[in-house]
C-alpha cells in the first residue's frame, strides 16, 4: 500500500555532452545502468531508469548530450534528448562547472524555456573547486538563461549533495502512485547493455577518432543451457581503423573482449561465450538500417 503523500513522476536528465548525467543517473538508481567514459558522446540512446525510494519513485531519462550534430546518428541522438524533455514533469539540466559557458548552453537554455516545463539546475564537479566561492559567478550566468525552480552545486562523481538534489527533484514530482514496479529497473532489454558494455571497452582502450567511428550491433544472443553465446559485430568506417581496433596479433580486440565479457557475466548472472568482428562499413553513422540496429529510431536516411 503507497504511503499518503507519495511521489511519482519523470525527470528528464538534459546537458552538453560530457556533463556526467550518466555518472549521476547511475548513483540515483544506485546501480549502473548507463555506460560512463570521459569521452564526450558516451550515450547514445535514451535510457529509462527507476529510483525507488520509500516517499517517491522518480523514473529517469537519461538522454545523449546536446550538441551540433554532424551525422544522421548525432542528429538522431540529439532529437532523442530534445523530445525527451516534453516526457518529464520535471527536467533536471546538468552542467559541468569547469567548461566554458558557450552556444551550446544557450541552445540548451532556448531548448529549455520553449518546452514550458520546469528545470532545475544541476551544477555538476563541484569537486573541481577547493573554493566553492567560485561557483557564484557560473550560478549567475545561468540564472541569467532560465527562472529555474531549484539550483543546486553537486559532484555526481563523489556523491556531495546528490540526496539533497533528489529531494528537490522529488518535491517537484505529481502525489500518486508508483509508474512501475519496484522490480522494474530499466526499459532498455539485455541486448542493449551487452552492446554497450562492449562499446564501453572499446571507449576505455582506444584514442582519437576510434571511439566515435565505432557502433555494436549484438547479432546473436542465445542461452545454450548455463551458457549464453553471444556474437557482436563491431562497425568501423575506414581499413585502418578496424586494423587499429583489432591489434597486433588481435590483442587490442582480445583485450576488449575478455573486458566485456567479465562485465557481461556479472551483469547476466551466467557464463558467457563473446564472439567479437569487427566489419567496415563506410559512413555507418548515416545508415538507416545500422542505426536502427542500435535502437537509434529516426527519419529515413540515404543507405
Amino acid at each position: 500500500m503507497t504511503a499518503a503523500g507519495f511521489r511519482a513522476g519523470f525527470v528528464t536528465v538534459v546537458g552538453r555532452p560530457n556533463a556526467g548525467k550518466s555518472t549521476l543517473v547511475n548513483h540515483l538508481v544506485g546501480r549502473k545502468v548507463a555506460i560512463v567514459s570521459d569521452k564526450p558522446q558516451t550515450t547514445r540512446n535514451r535510457i529509462l531508469a527507476v529510483c525507488n525510494r520509500k516517499d517517491a519513485q522518480l523514473v529517469l531519462f537519461d538522454t545523449p548530450g546536446i550538441h551540433k550534430p554532424e551525422h544522421s546518428m548525432n542528429r538522431r541522438m540529439v532529437d532523442t534528448a530534445v523530445k525527451s524533455i516534453g516526457q518529464g514533469d520535471v527536467v533536471l539540466w546538468l552542467v559541468d562547472v569547469g567548461e566554458r559557458f558557450g552556444p551550446g548552453d544557450r541552445f540548451v537554455a532556448e531548448t529549455l524555456r520553449r518546452a514550458g516545463v520546469p528545470v532545475l539546475l544541476g551544477l555538476n564537479k563541484i569537486d573541481l573547486f577547493k573554493d566553492k566561492k567560485q561557483l557564484l559567478p557560473v550560478i549567475d550566468t545561468y540564472r541569467r538563461l532560465l527562472d529555474f525552480v531549484e539550483v543546486v552545486p553537486i559532484s555526481a562523481r563523489t556523491g556531495e549533495n546528490v540526496d539533497r538534489l533528489a529531494d528537490l527533484l522529488v518535491s517537484h514530482l505529481p502525489e500518486g502512485e508508483p509508474l512501475y514496479p519496484e522490480d522494474f529497473l530499466t526499459d532498455q532489454p539485455e541486448r542493449f547493455f551487452v552492446s554497450e558494455m562492449i562499446r564501453e571497452r572499446i571507449l576505455a582502450k582506444t584514442r582519437e577518432e576510434i571511439p566515435y567511428s565505432t557502433g555494436v550491433v549484438v547479432e546473436s544472443f542465445k542461452e545454450d543451457g548455463e551458457l549464453v553465446r553471444i556474437e557482436a559485430t563491431i562497425y568501423v568506417e575506414r581499413e585502418n581503423q578496424k586494423g587499429i581496433l583489432i591489434g597486433r596479433g588481435g590483442a587490442m580486440l582480445k583485450a576488449v573482449g575478455t573486458e566485456a565479457r567479465r562485465e557481461i557475466e556479472a551483469f547476466l548472472g551466467s557464463k558467457v561465450h563473446l564472439g567479437l568482428f569487427v566489419k567496415v562499413k563506410e559512413r555507418w553513422r548515416e545508415s538507416a538500417s545500422v542505426l536502427q540496429q542500435m535502437g537509434l529510431s529516426g527519419g529515413r536516411e540515404d543507405e
